[in-house]
């Protein structure tokens, strides 16, 4: 049976947005929350204080590389995960299970999973929905997600009928699996851009009885509008008084739009990809080339109205600079920015739900 420590504690009586609270043995998520990614144990170029500093609520962890390396076993002898990284915040691991479908040469499909091959050195792997949740237990993870397929895009409506069945199958066998006390399992939706398909989907993962819900393979090479519609259909039909979490997405509109639909938690690497190439997000949502060379001479900040330490303390002309001559500090700075920027979005969302001008204040938002 679900354990979930769910509440929604606010709804906006403008549209779908909400405002909830998710326990965890790791302590409490404020919702809508931003997840940054911790691929392999670590959001790359920032140590677990300086996540702390930026009001981090929550990371995400990646069960297909930390199997292959340094492998669940270890980091269970380290005490788990929070022990291994020194991260005692909450943790939601993905399932392995997109990963492992994007390995497209080098994998064979089973009725039970799927034998892959490392990318990293060609070691044979085999991934299902229990060995998925033994590597999740290992890492002690807060959240567990179950075990699907992501149904690849485009693909015709037959494809992914045959894909939702494998889905349902392996999530029924990952609902089965024992885990840790005090960790919960998440269900994905799948259904690719198939309205009857997600419909259907949503109401077979009800009846499972998950501790919360992933609307999963968007963000998978569709255009924007159909992830909004798979969104627009799709989180209506998720249980009311459980946690609903959109999976790798996105903009800060993208996610304004799931916000503005009732979903409560996502997750991107765009904030820290974008910055490692140079990109800073700024007041809008927009991206800024931080290494161009028309700010070359510009000793402002990043952006004006920025409180982060970056902003606070360094000009674009410097941290383009860095950038140019391949100093960490660099990518470091432009890191601290994008996550503030992210953290202080979420934070100017819950509010703009708390005093019911939420729409209003997506008018702000640019392209």
């Amino acid at each position: 049976m679900s354990s979930t420590r769910y509440a929604v504690e606010y709804r906006s009586p403008e549209c779908g947005a909400r405002l909830g609270k998710l326990e965890t043995p790791h302590g409490t998520v404020r919702t809508p929350v931003f997840m940054p990614v911790g691929t392999r144990g670590t959001v790359k170029a920032m140590s677990p204080a300086e996540l702390q500093e930026l009001s981090v609520q929550i990371l995400l962890g990646n069960t297909y590389h930390l199997l292959l390396r340094p492998g669940s076993d270890l980091v269970a002898k380290a005490g788990g995960l929070h022990r291994f990284m020194g991260w005692d915040h909450p943790i939601l691991t993905d399932s392995g299970g997109f990963q492992v479908f994007s390995l497209a040469g080098l994998r064979k499909k089973m009725p039970d999973g799927v034998m892959f091959s490392s990318h990293i050195d060609g070691t044979k792997f085999f991934l299902g929905p229990v060995e998925s949740a033994k590597v999740q237990r290992d890492l002690g993870s807060d959240i567990v997600m179950a075990f699907d397929e992501c149904t690849p895009y485009p693909c015709s409506r037959e494809e992914a009928e045959k894909s939702l069945a494998l889905t349902h199958r392996w999530e029924r066998m990952s609902r089965e699996q024992p885990l840790k006390e005090g960790q919960q399992m998440f269900g994905i939706v799948q259904g690719s851009v198939y309205p009857e398909l997600r419909k259907y989907s949503a109401s077979v993962l009800a009846e499972m009885d998950f501790d919360g819900y992933a609307i999963g393979g968007v963000s998978v090479g569709e255009s924007q509008q159909e992830m909004f519609d798979v969104m627009g259909w799709t989180a209506p039909l998720l249980p009311e008084e459980k946690p609903r979490y959109l999976m790798g997405v996105g903009t800060p509109r993208q996610i304004y739009e799931g916000v503005k639909q009732g979903i409560d938690m996502f997750d991107c690497v765009m904030p820290t990809r974008l910055a490692r190439h140079g990109s800073a997000f700024v007041t809008g949502g927009g991206t800024i080339p931080v290494k161009a060379g028309k700010f070359r001479e510009d000793f402002s900040p990043i952006d004006p109205n920025c409180s982060c330490y970056a902003c606070r303390n360094f000009t674009l002309a410097y941290i383009r600079h860095l950038m140019n001559v391949d100093e960490i500090l660099g990518l470091r700075l432009l890191t601290i920015h994008n996550l503030h920027y992210f953290m202080n979005l979420m934070e100017e969302f819950r509010r703009a739900i708390a005093e019911n001008r939420f729409l209003e204040y997506g008018k702000t938002f640019t392209e």
